[in-house]
């Protein structure tokens, strides 16, 4: 989302700015659970005709909004609300249920109504891009499976099993602690080879890829029960603390204060890195220095 996907780029590359999630190479999109996204513009079709029902109702719904939305703002910019209200929809979130068509774009900040406005459609095969999703799934998310590729994307089973039975000549089978999973081919010598070094301490936000993972997946990364429901609450998820590549608490932040909850006794050489990377947070709406809350 917006302001999570700003922690997740600085997480992962240097000299990210309070600005960098309106750089004009992303964009924004409402993705599986209608939540909203920030993706790379070049993907868009990945990630939306990637999901787009093969048939049906649902189909029938997306093109019939996505049509009458294009229709209705003729190249301009709107508040959701708005839209749907003047497109007769009694619930403006119905809108949402267009967003696999690729010509639905917002912008929202977490403050107010997201923006809407239409797009031409990507000029790619829905089903190359979700086959393209599902390696992408695969890269990311592997050893995993199906089922959890189809939750995690928002599709139907039918849909995650079909695509993984195109893509079987790519896929590796591997046993893992919770039963049989794939994996790319490709990505073989990446599983067998040494683990590198990683970074002493990185924040990640609520819903970050790393642990946006789907049922039993969540237990190869985090096996103790206890902790998994520490981090997968049935409300906003906190953050995930990793340390050295392991995950080893959790995080929340009310403006300028950081909480976090460690699984573990932490060394004071892990507390200063996790400290110094809270002080390197590009947040916005900081007055001041951030201040670390320890919960052990």
């Amino acid at each position: 989302m917006p302001r999570a996907a700003l922690l997740s780029i600085h997480a992962r590359i240097e000299g990210t700015k309070p600005s960098t999630w309106e750089d004009s190479s992303l964009v924004q999109i409402w993705g599986p659970r209608h939540h909203a996204y920030v993706i790379p513009a070049r993907d868009l079709a990945v990630f939306s005709l990637g999901r787009l029902p093969d048939e049906g109702g649902a189909l029938r719904v997306a093109e019939d909004l996505a049509t009458r939305l294009h229709r209705f703002l003729g190249g301009a910019r709107m508040a959701f609300g708005e839209a749907g209200r003047a497109l007769g929809e009694h619930s403006p979130n119905r809108l949402r249920y267009a967003a696999p068509t690729g010509t639905i774009l917002i912008r929202w900040d977490g403050a107010r109504q997201p923006t809407i406005w239409t797009v031409p459609r990507p000029e790619v095969d829905p089903r190359a891009a979700r086959l393209e999703l599902a390696r992408r799934y695969l890269h990311i998310f592997g050893p995993t499976t199906p089922l959890a590729f189809a939750q995690w994307a928002g599709i139907g089973p039918k849909q995650g099993v079909a695509a993984f039975d195109e893509l079987r000549r790519w896929l590796t089978p591997v046993r893992t602690p919770i039963g049989d999973s794939w994996i790319l081919t490709s990505d073989e010598p990446t599983f067998r080879a040494a683990r590198g070094p990683a970074a002493s301490a990185r924040l990640l936000p609520s819903g970050d890829a790393y642990f946006l993972l789907q049922g039993g997946d969540r237990e190869l990364l985090v096996p103790d029960a206890s902790f998994r429901s520490a981090l997968w609450t049935p409300r906003v998820w906190p953050g995930g603390v990793l340390v050295d590549g392991e995950i080893v608490g959790t995080w929340r932040r009310s403006l300028g204060a950081l909480t976090i909850q460690a699984w573990r006794r932490l060394s004071r050489a892990a507390r200063d890195a996790v400290e110094a990377e809270a002080a390197s947070l590009p947040l916005r709406d900081l007055h001041g220095r951030v201040v670390v809350r320890w919960e052990d």
